[in-house]
């Protein structure tokens, strides 16, 4: 893994578009009673029978999160009321504040593993924001200068006045305990509750002086990771909507193979609207080369494309072998090349049976993922590649064997001759000290791995 991990830091790599201020509160059982307790456990309880898709107000957001703590399982919801703001910042104190954003993460974690060429792209570039990217020399913002395409470090390339965007990450333990009128909740799982700005200023395109320099940043580039686009809005009051931000973000993607055939990965987020989700799946996962998301996600793209009682079986029972036959299905329609699903317990990728690469490499390119994960889940962040190493003492989660004998079942029930379909359990950090990024990080490691891999074979 150590010498694959040297092969993936020769690449360059591109990332865009969903840069933000993270700001982490560390959940205590306290905190949450004293919400419950302002608002009435009733009240909680009714706004969380009507499962609010967006905080519009207090109760909603209260509501949404006890609803992730009782099932332990990570959310993000969307806060489009923006000037809720103020009652965050009056209700929280924020343990840290962090780079944020798929692209952010991403970039960051690229540079501290001492990647060749990491340039990250963001419309909105404020200083609050460009100072939390790391002082790599290998870290670059584009800009157009004279007509000229111009690589500063984001440190120089800030603008006074765009827009910030706070994301509010609210972690939460395993065994945490608080009570909702005469009921008593343990949180069962570790995760995070993510409060995702989703205002109007806010929004993910290229500016059009870049736009024109996508083929030469392509050149420079041996992949692309491309996030963000849950931030999508269907409607904006300019008059613009979702299809008019989807038509540009299918222009950039070919712009950016225009020159040559860059590989290019979608990192897929939760996205509450069905009609967006489905939106973004029919323009852009035809156009990319490999998509990562987690279990609940591939569900809910499955539900899109209506497929609704196998993405039903995925939500209740969460058998390995829907997850299979959901992975196919999905290669299939979208012509993928490689999908990656992340979940707790497993790793899985799924391709054609021509890959280039054997079903060994593959496994291999999910190990330094889910070590690579396991070491930002030990220390927090990875600054530099000698952190990798802490994630190699990191054991396997106690359902690995459990894992392997189910997947082999799936596979003696499916028909997966036509396809390559490899399975990993993964290290499983039993009190992480984030968990946020982790799954970016699961993307990255294994994208920039498998690219690493094709490098050696000729096939990139």
């Amino acid at each position: 893994m150590l010498e694959l991990l040297d092969e993936a830091r020769k690449l360059s790599i591109f990332t865009a578009y969903n840069a933000n201020v993270d700001a982490i509160v560390y959940l205590k059982g306290e905190t949450v009673q004293r919400l419950i307790d302002e608002f009435g456990a009733e009240a909680v309880r009714r706004r969380m029978e009507e499962f609010p898709r967006q905080i519009e107000g207090p109760i909603d957001f209260v509501a949404r999160l006890v609803h992730a703590l009782k099932t332990g399982k990570p959310m993000a919801v969307p806060l489009v009321n923006e000037e809720l703001q103020s009652w965050f910042d009056s209700h929280f104190k924020y343990d840290v504040e962090r780079i944020g954003g798929q692209a952010g993460i991403i970039a960051n974690l690229l540079a501290n593993l001492d990647f060749r060429k990491v340039i990250v792209y963001t419309p909105h570039l404020a200083r609050r924001q460009a100072e939390m990217f790391v002082n790599k020399p290998n870290l670059f913002y584009p800009v157009v200068e004279n007509g000229k395409l111009v690589l500063k470090h984001p440190h120089e390339a800030y603008r006074e006045n765009d827009p910030v965007k706070v994301n509010r990450i609210f972690e939460f333990r395993a065994g945490t305990t608080f009570r909702l009128g005469d009921e008593t909740i343990t949180v069962p799982y570790s995760g995070r509750f993510i409060v995702s700005a989703r205002f109007e200023r806010i929004r993910v395109y290229t500016e059009e002086a870049l736009k024109p320099f996508l083929p030469e940043i392509g050149l420079q580039v041996d992949g692309a990771i491309l996030s963000g686009y849950q931030g999508i809005r269907l409607r904006y009051s300019d008059g613009k909507d979702a299809n008019y931000y989807l038509r540009e973000a299918k222009k950039d993607i070919l712009l950016l193979k225009r020159e040559k055939d860059v590989k290019v990965h979608l990192e897929f987020a939760s996205i509450q609207s069905r009609e967006l989700r489905k939106k973004v799946i029919y323009n852009l996962f035809p156009l990319v080369d490999s998509v990562g998301m987690d279990e609940s996600e591939i569900a809910y793209v499955l539900s899109a494309l209506g497929y609704s009682k196998l993405a039903d079986r995925i939500f209740t029972y969460n058998r390995i072998e829907d997850t299979v036959l959901g992975g196919k299905i999905l290669i299939d329609e979208m012509n993928l090349e490689v999908l990656q699903i992340h979940t707790i317990y497993y790793l899985m990728y799924i391709t054609h049976a021509d890959n280039p690469l054997s079903e060994d490499e593959l496994r291999r390119s999910l190990e330094l993922a889910t070590t690579l994960a396991a070491a930002r889940a030990s220390l927090g962040d990875i600054r530099s590649p000698e952190d990798f190493k802490v994630g190699l003492s990191v054991p396997y989660n106690e359902r690995g064997e459990y894992v392997k004998l189910r997947f082999e079942e799936a596979k003696r029930r499916l028909r997966t001759r036509e396809y390559k379909v490899v399975i990993i359990p993964t290290r499983l950090v039993k009190n992480p000290v984030s968990t946020v990024g982790l799954g970016d990080t699961i993307s990255t490691g294994a994208f920039t791995s498998y690219l690493a891999l094709l490098r050696a074979k000729g096939a990139l």
